[in-house]
């Protein structure tokens, strides 16, 4: 396993972290599996092999599998494996209404996790308006006085908004840690690569969330760019790329990946053997670069989810379609994109547009919204 330096903090982390939001599944008689339900007995398994094969870095959060992350990992972290990890966590900001329910929730992911402290505790998903809860409820005051009290070692936020709003954060307090969404389809998406070298020159060390877009960069591959992989004289999967390619900026500390099963564990494990910053030749990023510019070529709406079509007058969610559209051509994945569609709101889908043409005029875009929404219904009802 590969270690990098946690910043100044004077020890060193594994550069792949076990995310715990994707932890097996217990099987139901029926055949099913709810989120909410873990494969106990399997997870632990694999928290304990992933430790005793060299990961130091074990990440969840209060809402993982409807709350029994925390649970499990508890359970998980017995017997010594605790003092062998560094632990992170999340204060659930959704849930906060006062500075008193900072320290409830503290608490309680205490108990849930039977631990005495949390070395990463990190204020969760911020963006603009849930950093205006933080100065509303005095939070920052709150992370002194755990850090003070012993019960969190290190404060840290992870983050899902624009540019400007992270580097606002990242200016407005000692932070140890910060996590962003990173990938090489999202170089320029939330914080990005700009972000993650700003937080790195003010001495903070970053930890990379959603790696494999949420695994969209590992499965359903689709046929040109798995031959655009395959032509590399070195063969080597799409999951060992996306992870090499963020491997190798020295800014980045830890590559959080779920993992679901015992064989992804143990291929991510092997991957981060020699995970070396600076390691890549420029062959191998010019692959990259073209594979990023093949997975672009085939976005169907130049959509940038910026809103300002919203709200539509006849209740369509324009933004969430166009990404469903795109999903669908970009992933080859019209099955999945179709069943999340369905999802939407009865009378809410793409097909009762009435062509007022009020989200064209608003679209920064300039794109021909109708025409893009009849096209959208089309692909996600009927496929390509």
């Amino acid at each position: 396993m590969y270690y990098r330096e946690f910043g100044d903090l004077g020890f060193k982390v594994s550069t792949f972290g076990m995310g715990c939001m994707r932890l097996p599944l217990k099987v139901q008689p029926d055949g099913s599996t709810d989120q909410s339900v873990i494969d106990e007995e399997e997870a632990i398994k694999m928290i304990r092999y992933a430790i005793d094969n060299g990961v130091n870095y074990i990440d969840t959060a209060y809402p993982y599998h409807g709350g029994n992350s925390e649970i499990v990992v508890g359970k998980a972290l017995k017997d010594g494996y605790r003092e062998r990890v560094k632990l992170a966590t999340k204060l659930p900001m959704w849930k906060v209404e006062s500075y008193e329910d900072c320290e409830k929730l503290l608490d309680e992911q205490l108990s849930k996790l039977q631990v005495d402290y949390i070395d990463f505790y990190l204020l969760h998903a911020l963006d603009k308006e849930r950093w205006e809860k933080v100065e509303k409820f005095n939070i920052l005051k709150f992370l002194d006085k755990a850090v003070e009290s012993g019960k969190i070692k290190y404060p840290g936020f992870s983050f899902h908004d624009e540019l400007p709003v992270f580097k606002s954060i990242i200016d407005a307090y000692d932070w140890k840690m910060c996590q962003i969404q990173l990938n090489f389809l999202d170089e320029n998406y939330q914080a990005g690569v700009e972000g993650m070298r700003y937080a790195a020159s003010k001495g903070i060390p970053v930890v990379i969330m959603e790696p494999l877009k949420g695994g969209r960069l590992a499965h359903n591959i689709p046929r040109d760019i798995q031959e655009l992989w395959d032509s590399f004289s070195v063969k080597r999967s799409p999951v060992e790329w996306a992870f090499r390619w963020l491997y190798n900026f020295p800014e980045v500390t830890v590559i959080l990946s779920g993992v679901s099963t015992m064989e992804q564990l143990k291929e991510n494990i092997e991957i981060f053997k020699n995970a070396a910053p600076n390691s890549m030749t420029q062959e191998e990023l010019d692959l990259v670069a073209k594979v990023k510019a093949a997975y672009e070529s085939k976005i169907r709406v130049s959509c940038t989810s910026c809103n300002y079509c919203m709200p539509c007058p006849s209740g369509i969610n324009i933004p969430r379609i166009f990404s469903l559209y795109n999903n669908a051509s970009m992933y080859d994945d019209v099955a999945g994109q179709s069943k999340e569609y369905k999802k939407i709101e009865e009378n809410a889908d793409a097909s009762n547009c009435v062509e007022c043409g009020q989200c064209e005029s608003a679209c920064p875009q300039g794109i021909p919204v109708i025409e893009k929404l009849k096209e959208a219904h089309e692909v996600l009802t009927q496929g390509f």
